[in-house]
């Protein structure tokens, strides 16, 4: 009665509290240190318990702990018998993926072998689970399905940060399909806000992506945001033999695959911005033909470096288009591609879509 009475007090404190043994074995977790790591086990080693990316199966050994401040924040406290303080930074891994968590950690000994970790800095709680609401509902306003008006598409969304700055948007128009890749300045939280603002603002009853991205300026200009903030957007409009579309200030050109090669398609519009007081924007209509597969890519495919500062390039994605069949076979291979160029560590959003034509 009195251990579940201590338990309901425990789990009213809105810091985290952890208490570990004198093994570093996880004994009791309240219900503020749960929610700020959902995916944890009960009980078993720090890492297995905070979900680190590392591989929990090792935690504790002498490779696994050399750099980690939480085992070491607990083990000063252990064998010196007093508290300790510092701030941890755990790369931790969810459902939805790994991220990095930072919170003050205050570590104090309480008897027979038992040490308790406080999580001072509740607003890092807080943060960390408003960051994993907001991607949870950015993945859900991605893409559902894999056709639209008679094409079949597939695309790849690799954000850089917990919120990503581009936006992937299919749709039908009048019995076409159309694809839009939009990619705001900045990252993070401010970025992914941007592109919420992109995905309502875009008009998707307009038949003319050039009139639909003037349309989406306007609304842009009514935020009155600083010059720093702008968009920068390439859209297409998929007809029965012909590809109608319009850029602005996207620097990558959107790549078509035929039975010729492939065709960069470029033209220059400035960004949805407020740099200017009447931009204009452009648009042009090409031919397709039956098998052809239509490209639209952001900055982060061909800006992604390797170790040794050299970009992807326009070139690495039109070497990963020659070789597919399809626009499913593109988008796996370029990942793939990506990958293997620059490794796991990303510095951009990395976004495309491609159409089977």
């Amino acid at each position: 009665m009195i251990e579940r009475y201590y338990k309901r007090l425990l789990d009213g404190v809105p810091s985290g509290l952890v208490v570990t043994d004198k093994n570093l074995k996880v004994v009791y977790t309240n219900a503020a240190f749960r929610a700020l790591f959902p995916d944890h086990a009960a009980k078993g080693s720090l890492g297995r318990v905070v979900s680190c990316a590392r591989d929990v199966k090792r935690c504790g050994s002498s490779d696994c702990v050399k750099n980690c401040m939480l085992v070491h924040a607990f083990e000063d406290a252990l064998y010196s018998d007093r508290p300790t303080m510092q701030r941890v930074q755990v790369n931790y891994t969810g459902d939805d993926g790994p991220r990095e968590v930072s919170f003050v950690l205050t570590v104090k000994p309480i008897g027979d072998g038992l040490c308790m970790g406080i999580i001072d800095d509740a607003l890092q709680t807080e943060i960390a689970s408003e960051l994993r609401s907001a991607r949870s509902i950015q993945q859900k306003l991605l893409p559902a399905g894999k056709w639209v008006a008679g094409k079949r598409y597939s695309y790849m969304y690799i954000p850089c940060r917990d919120i990503g700055g581009d936006l992937p948007e299919i749709f039908e128009v009048d019995g076409s399909a159309c694809g839009v890749i939009a990619d705001v300045s900045g990252k993070g939280i401010s970025a992914g806000m941007l592109t919420a603002f992109v995905k309502a603002a875009y008009d998707k009853s307009i038949h003319s992506p050039a009139k639909a991205i003037s349309a989406l300026t306007s609304r842009f200009r009514e935020l009155n945001l600083d010059e720093k903030n702008y968009v920068t957007v390439a859209a297409a409009r998929i007809d029965e033999h012909s590809i109608t579309y319009s850029m602005a200030g996207h620097n990558v050109p959107i790549l078509l695959k035929s039975g010729g090669g492939i065709t960069r398609i470029m033209l220059n519009s400035p960004p949805v911005s407020n740099w200017f007081d009447n931009p204009q924007y452009f648009e042009d209509t090409i031919p397709y033909k039956k098998g052809d597969i239509l490209a639209l890519l952001t900055d982060g495919v061909t800006e992604c470096r390797n170790a040794s500062g050299e970009m992807f390039g326009v070139e690495g994605a039109i070497r990963t288009l020659s070789y597919a069949r399809t626009g499913e076979e593109f988008i796996k291979d370029l990942e793939y591609n990506l990958r293997a160029f620059g490794g796991i560590e990303l510095d951009d959003d990395i976004t495309a879509i491609a159409f089977d034509l």
